[in-house]
């Protein structure tokens, strides 16, 4: 994922301090219930959508937006899959974040999926019971934007 210029800007005086950061992921489906997803550059493995809001923007249009910059699909969020606080991440170069992952379905309305920037090395629609290889991270969020179940979230939070 690039790093957004106001996060480049808050670098330059936060060092490599842990950043709270918003994110969003985006699980696009089609007509025939398959799922879009994109092989990452950077690590070179098959990964599901996302990216960080721009300060000010929603969420739902983050999700779009981030959609089609990647694949030039273009998609409608329908519903919030899921909330959770992720573990810390250090990047390479010492940046230290922690993110808010908000998860939304999403349904493709048109365009037709390609590799739109220079964040992915492949982009394609797969069936769900022939995915690629996944991490937990984005099997977890299929799993639940297939489900009818309410959004989920850690119910350890409540007390």
């Amino acid at each position: 994922m690039a790093t957004p210029d106001f996060i480049r800007t808050l670098r330059a005086s936060a060092g490599h301090q842990l950043l709270w950061l918003p994110g969003v992921t985006a699980l696009v489906f089609d007509d025939e219930g398959r799922v879009l997803l994109n092989r990452r550059a950077d690590t070179r493995r098959w990964s599901v959508l996302g990216g960080i809001p721009d300060p000010g923007e929603q969420p739902a249009a983050c999700a779009v937006r981030e959609v089609y910059e990647e694949t030039a699909v273009r998609c409608v969020a329908e519903r919030v899959v899921l909330v959770q606080a992720l573990e810390p991440v250090t990047y390479e170069n010492g940046d230290t974040c922690q993110y808010m992952d908000i998860t939304f379905r999403c349904r493709a309305v048109g365009g037709e999926a390609r590799v739109n920037d220079d964040e992915s090395l492949d982009v394609a629609w797969f069936d769900v019971d022939a995915l690629p290889e996944l991490n937990e991270f984005g099997l977890h969020r299929i799993k639940q934007a297939l489900s009818d179940t309410p959004t989920w979230f850690d119910p350890t939070a409540s007390g």
